[in-house]
């Protein structure tokens, strides 16, 4: 199993406010519904409806909350949503990946590219990033669940492929078809995860620093603002004293 990563889904970034913290329920609220309109409401026999209710307890979202969720699919209120993967450079020439649920296909479309044109990106065809990046599942730790060896330890033996620790926590990777498995079993040594889901991780990483950084920054924050943007993965390699510098 391999080392350290500064890679993150942007869902997971520090210094959230209120008014983000509100569209980050928001999204977790529609992919509860989407997951159960698209299968079962019950979570035990919904896999994807199962990861996305553990991810909102994870952000101490409430029971009713997510029941509402739920009952606003089995009830025929929720709209009929789209999940579309948008691909594009970043400044530096970052691979970008954007995965949209929306009810409006022509607005998500223009103001993706409305937020990439604004802060030095470019929105590519479909293609055209992804084969930079492995689908994954992945599934994360905070760093008090145990130490390195002990997640190691504990992901090998839930039949993991990756393991990768930092101060933040860890992050444990597997096949994204072997995902739910792996992270029931890690459940039963570590504990609930912060969050388990398929994701796209990059195969190598560009190494960025100065106004490049910055201005990818800033394109990651308006992405994340986007209503209809659930997640966004890039390739970035940004050094740690780079990163609070950008933060301060």
């Amino acid at each position: 199993m391999a080392g350290h990563s500064k890679f993150k889904n942007i869902m997971h970034r520090k210094g959230r406010a209120d008014a983000a913290r509100s569209k980050l329920f928001s999204k977790l609220s529609r992919e509860i519904t989407v997951a159960a309109k698209h299968g079962l409401p019950d979570p035990a026999m919904n896999p994807r409806l199962r990861l996305a209710v553990a991810n909102a307890r994870a952000e101490s979202m409430s029971k009713d909350v997510i029941d509402r969720a739920i009952k606003k699919a089995t009830g025929g209120e929720a709209e009929t949503y789209e999940e579309i993967r948008y691909e594009g450079f970043g400044p530096g020439g970052v691979g970008v990946i954007v995965e949209v649920l929306t009810d409006n296909r022509n607005r998500a479309a223009s103001n993706v590219r409305s937020i990439f044109g604004k802060h030095g990106g470019n929105l590519g065809e479909t293609g055209s990033v992804a084969f930079m990046f492995d689908r994954v599942g992945e599934i994360v730790y905070p760093a008090p669940a145990g130490s390195e060896e002990q997640v190691m330890e504990a992901a090998i033996e839930a039949g993991a492929e990756d393991v990768e620790s930092d101060e933040d926590g860890h992050t444990i990777y597997t096949g994204f078809e072997q995902l739910s498995e792996v992270a029931a079993a890690l459940e039963k040594n570590l504990g609930e995860a912060k969050s388990a889901a398929v994701a796209w991780r990059p195969k190598t990483r560009i190494p960025l620093a100065g106004e490049a950084a910055a201005s990818l920054m800033k394109l990651l924050d308006a992405l994340d603002d986007e209503d209809d943007v659930q997640n966004v993965y890039t390739n970035e390699d940004i050094p740690a004293d780079e990163l609070e510098r950008l933060a301060s």
